[in-house]
């Protein structure tokens, strides 16, 4: 009788052991939330904790998209976790799939020959415990936290994740809160945009043609040829200052949500956005100039496309830890370039997809040009003029 007390207090000590644990994880993802940490961020800190208290092998987060539903491998860490990432997986058959189903905490003992799992299985190759729980609040379903152990170690105590559906929802929450919180930044900045623009409008644009009409008037008065034709330059630098202020007033005010998201910035942010699960990293993203509105569609399309197959070049042959994207508009001429901290290109490499790079180019006007430095890397420069409007 003593020895089965004695295996009770350990356990009953082993569970308010894990529950203290979890319960510090959920403070730190709230804590980090609040400090202003990332959607992403706050994702890397809970998929690391959860993996960390389980002693998992491999740690997933699979997102639902708020479109299509399909899940959406947004994170993974450990083994076999390249398997794991990337967009457009179904519900059915998935493990993930199952929890959201089931709305509750599921575990298998063996996730390479568990029955319900028929979408590519072959993910979970040496793979055995698993467990699944969904990431929902009353507002839907954000996602699924999955872990698993190598395939011969013993499957998860239940007393050890048994806090685990309460962590989730605290996680779920959390990243509700992050989407609400980018929701207000966003009506916010459409506030700002709105001014900004009533600004330009009635006082930039007001003074400037003034002071165009002024300088018309006074050009008549004025003998000296070369002057003269100094003020009219002026002029034409005025309009075109005062067009360029339109467009921006334009760009400024066209900020339907239907219109930003279909946008070249919002293209390309999410663009970017996707590619960090087959990169391993988030790149850095810099933009400049009129982009949604300078731009046409078709271009834009192009440029999308073209960015979409050189972060898959890097993803697949570079081998880097870091890629920077610039994409700039800049006197009526767009330069998208992409560099990377890898290998560079290797000799006798596949060269496909520079191909193709280089004939969107040549279809556009434009041009292509790739250097690798000594150091290692390259720099991808994709650059075309803006259709005449």
């Amino acid at each position: 009788m003593p020895v089965a007390q004695d295996v009770d207090n350990a356990l009953m000590q082993a569970g308010a052991r894990g529950r203290e644990r979890w319960l510090t994880a959920g403070a730190e993802l709230t804590s980090s939330l609040l400090s202003g940490a990332s959607e992403t961020q706050v994702l890397e800190l809970m998929l690391h904790q959860a993996q960390d208290i389980t002693s998992a092998d491999l740690a997933v987060i699979d997102l639902v998209s708020t479109r299509t539903q399909e899940l959406h491998g947004a994170l993974a860490l450990g083994q076999s976790a390249a398997l794991h990432r990337g967009p457009g997986r179904p519900r059915a058959g998935t493990l993930s799939g199952v929890a959201l189903t089931a709305q509750q905490l599921i575990a298998c003992s063996d996730v390479a020959r568990d029955p319900r799992i028929t979408c590519r299985r072959e993910r979970w190759n040496g793979l055995g415990a698993a467990i699944a729980v969904p990431l929902s609040t009353s507002h839907g379903d954000r996602g699924v936290l999955v872990l698993a152990r190598s395939a011969g170690r013993p499957p998860f105590p239940p007393e050890e994740i048994a806090p685990l559906p309460g962590f989730a929802g605290q996680a779920a929450l959390a990243l509700e809160l992050a989407e609400r919180r980018r929701a207000a930044e966003e009506v916010s900045l459409i506030e700002d945009r709105d001014r900004i623009a009533r600004d330009l409008h009635d006082l930039a644009i007001q003074r400037l043609f003034a002071i165009g009409m002024t300088l018309q008037s006074t050009q008549r008065f004025v003998d000296h040829p070369q002057a003269s034709e100094r003020i009219g330059r002026a002029v034409d630098d005025l309009d075109t200052t005062i067009r360029i202020i339109r467009s921006t007033v334009f760009g400024l005010r066209a900020h339907d949500p239907r219109a930003l998201a279909d946008g070249l910035r919002a293209r390309t942010s999410r663009t970017a956005e996707e590619a960090v699960a087959t990169l391993g990293f988030t790149p850095s993203l810099l933009m400049e100039g009129l982009l949604d509105t300078d731009v046409p569609r078709a271009m834009a399309d192009t440029v999308v496309a073209v960015l979409s197959e050189a972060l898959s070049n890097v993803a697949r042959h570079a081998h880097a830890s870091s890629t920077d994207i610039t994409l700039v508009v800049r006197k009526e001429r767009l330069t998208l370039t992409v560099t990377d901290d890898g290998v560079g290109i290797t000799t006798g490499g596949h060269r496909g997809g520079l191909r193709n790079l280089n004939e969107r180019a040549q279809k556009a006007g434009g041009a292509l040009t790739v250097t690798t430095s000594s150091e290692g890397g390259t720099q991808l420069s994709w650059t075309a003029p803006l259709p005449a409007q």
